[in-house]
């Protein structure tokens, strides 16, 4: 029965959800299905997009176990001592790394300039001159790309070495994640030959070196599904505390909300309800975690305009199937 079930979800992924590059669905802590789709395979790495951001998430709660980062209440401009706010310019001062966290910082913009951050040559003080401004501080406000950027800033600049070594001593390797190197695009042709490469492993960097923390990381949907079993175990994997307990509980509770799309926001992860929660990403990639049924689902995803939800398909054809 169960193989007939399977089946039928992959016939739905190939007629419906037909850019998935792989699915890993991990049921008690065991695996109990893998698969891969578009002539990808187990080694091959994906840009997750978005789901970078919940990883970064990761990486600043491991800093703060650590004593690098006093709290989330602390200001943003702490880190950038030889940054000029402008006269008159109040906002920016009161914003902490947790307004970042929850996408309850303000900006200078109606839309997000994408471009202006892509060509820049310092990303990071970019996005600080966009951000404050009129609107008020504590409403959710969605920002793709610059706001999270700004972590990569402060977390280099807290733990005082480069966030690709800090991820791979504190986070990366102790999970078995391969990450071999830093890139740095110089046009926008070497980007999209990067991106389009089925075998491009590593992580984007900007022109200063930092990495990206909003998109721009590649993993395997196995090395997806650590990180939702990571979560899963309360920061415990391989039987260590890697990410603290309180900041995974933390991460994985309410703290602003998105009417836009009827979800609320943890820190950079997504809550689904009933306890669960997602990293989610542009394409359909996703990293879903139901505690309850104590599964995870990792799925990665080519980038594709207007994809279809990965969540309904977790929700009415995954977990019905491997989460009794």
């Amino acid at each position: 029965m169960i193989e007939k079930k399977k089946d039928e979800i992959e016939a739905k992924i190939r007629s419906e959800y037909n850019n998935t590059a792989g699915i890993v669905v991990y049921k008690d802590g065991v695996s109990v299905y893998e698969k891969y789709f578009n002539g990808y395979t187990a080694g091959n790495a994906v840009h997750i997009c978005s789901v970078t951001k919940s990883v970064f998430s990761a990486l600043i709660g491991i800093a703060a176990g650590k004593g690098y980062i006093s709290g989330v209440n602390q200001h943003v401009l702490d880190f950038f001592p030889d940054y000029t706010v402008k006269p008159g310019e109040r906002t920016i001062q009161n914003i902490t790394i947790e307004h970042l966290l929850t996408m309850t910082a303000p900006y200078k913009y109606e839309t997000e300039p994408y471009e202006k951050f892509f060509k820049s040559p310092n990303p990071v003080y970019d996005a600080l001159d966009l951000l404050g401004g009129e609107r008020p501080i504590g409403k959710f406000n969605y920002s793709a790309v610059g706001g999270t950027h700004i972590l990569s800033g402060i977390l280099a600049k807290a733990v005082g070495q480069s966030v690709f070594d800090f991820a791979s001593e504190n986070l990366f390797s102790p999970l078995g994640i391969t990450v071999p190197r830093s890139v740095i695009l110089h046009s926008e042709e070497e980007h999209l030959a990067f991106m389009n490469d089925k075998n491009s492993r590593g992580w984007i960097a900007d022109p200063q070196g930092f990495n990206t923390a909003s998109w721009g990381l590649f993993l395997t949907p196995s090395e997806m599904a650590e990180l939702g079993l990571l979560y899963l175990n309360g920061g415990v994997r391989n039987g260590r505390q890697q990410v603290p307990a309180e900041w995974i509980a933390e991460s994985t509770r309410e703290h602003s909300h998105c009417s836009e799309w009827g979800m609320s926001y943890g820190y950079l992860w997504w809550l689904t309800g009933k306890g669960c929660y997602a990293a989610l990403g542009d394409g359909g990639n996703v990293i879903y975690v139901n505690p309850e049924k104590k599964m995870v689902t990792a799925i990665a995803s080519l980038l594709v305009p207007e994809p279809k939800d990965r969540l309904k398909l977790i929700k009415e054809y995954i977990e019905p199937v491997f989460g009794n």
